[in-house]
Formats: C-alpha cells, sequence, structure tokens
C-alpha cells in the first residue's frame, strides 16, 4: 500500500508533559523572569511613585539631570528648586530621582 496508517495519539495528563519536556522548560523559564524582572520592577515603580507623591517643600532632591536643590514649592505636576542662593528652576515633578537625608546641601 502506498499510503500509511494513521494512528491517533494521546495527548493529555502528566504523561504528556513528561513526553515534551520542552513546555515544562518554558514554564520554567516564565516563572523565573516574572521573579527576577518584573516583580523587581513593579516594586521599585510602586517606591518611586510614593516618593515623588511625598515631596514636601523643604526635601533635598535630586533630578534626572543630576541637578541638587532644596524644594521651594510644590504643586501638581511640576515643583520649584532653589539650586543655589536666589536662583530657583521650575521642574517636572517625575524628573525627581532620589530623595536626600535633610542636612545634605549645606551651601543654600
Amino acid at each position: 500500500m502506498l499510503i500509511s496508517n494513521a494512528y491517533a495519539d494521546s495527548f493529555g495528563g502528566f504523561d504528556a508533559i513528561m513526553q515534551r519536556p520542552d513546555f515544562l522548560i518554558i514554564g520554567l523559564m516564565v516563572v523565573a523572569m516574572y521573579f527576577v524582572m518584573i516583580r523587581p520592577q513593579m516594586k521599585r515603580q510602586k517606591e518611586l511613585k510614593a516618593m515623588m507623591d511625598a515631596l514636601a517643600k523643604g526635601d533635598e532632591v535630586v533630578t534626572a539631570g543630576g541637578i541638587l536643590g532644596r524644594i521651594v514649592k510644590v504643586a501638581d505636576a511640576y515643583i520649584t528648586l532653589e539650586v543655589s542662593t536666589g536662583t530657583e528652576v521650575v521642574i517636572q515633578r517625575s524628573a525627581v530621582t532620589l530623595l536626600l537625608p535633610k542636612g545634605t546641601i549645606k551651601a543654600l
């Protein structure tokens, strides 16, 4: 005969997973990537948002551009930094990357 017989293959249950371990390996890789990359990034974003919401007048901060300053005025989307005596800069609130301990900037 020229045409061979087709036999049904059982797919399902634990036996099927053990016959094809590549599905198990891919699943473990996805779980590992979640715990190694995605979860820490979400935690960092949550901490950064909490820090931005807690900004207040008198806090000392560092911006994304590396500018150090003391917060003089806080608005909804913008803050005013005093970078030197008598010199104030208005920046977006999202540009703040680091909140410094009080008294770090002594020259102002």
